[in-house]
């Protein structure tokens, strides 16, 4: 889905930090969890939120490039694996870790993830029907023609109401 879409699901900085924070509730009692993996660069910021209200302190990243022009989707690429701290907590397959994403849009990049830890509990602020069935926990689901514009890709514009820019 591209930027271009009618369907535009703007959040703000507050939103999302509201919307973090509902993750978080949601996640406290599906623990206990001893570390969180954040999928980055959209993971970093709920990634911090969740920590915070969850009172981690281990905090990893696996870094995997998918929108390479913030417009479409392309060939998936790991660019920093995880950390062997991480894949020695627990089982060594992931439980007790937490992996937290802004979006999970086709389920791709969430694959690749759980295919490192398997038995990690996935979670996500959004979720888009083809990659919900990778998540276990998310807080608000948008359809999958829906583009959502995170608070870091915004800056303050005008924005048309909903009726003038859906005609036809």
């Amino acid at each position: 889905m591209s930027p271009t879409s009618p369907k535009a699901f703007p959040v703000s900085w507050d939103q999302f930090h509201r919307d973090c924070r509902a993750l978080a509730w949601r996640l406290a009692s599906a623990g206990p969890f001893e570390a969180i993996v954040c999928i980055t660069r959209g993971g970093l910021v709920p990634a911090a939120i969740v920590a915070r209200e969850l009172d981690l302190r281990l905090i990893e990243s696996v870094c995997i490039a998918s929108y390479h022009d913030y417009k479409n989707q392309g060939d998936l690429q790991v660019l920093k694996d995880i950390a062997p701290s991480i894949k020695a907590v627990g089982d060594g397959q992931g439980k007790g870790v937490l992996v937290i994403d802004d979006l999970t849009d086709t389920g791709k990049t969430a694959k690749i993830v759980r295919d490192m830890l398997p038995n990690a509990h996935f979670a996500a602020v959004y979720a888009k029907p083809a990659g919900r069935p990778l998540i276990d926990t998310f807080v608000t689901e948008v359809s999958q023609d829906t583009w959502i514009y995170f608070p870091w890709d915004m800056g303050l514009a005008y924005q048309a109401p909903i009726r003038e820019g859906s005609a036809g």
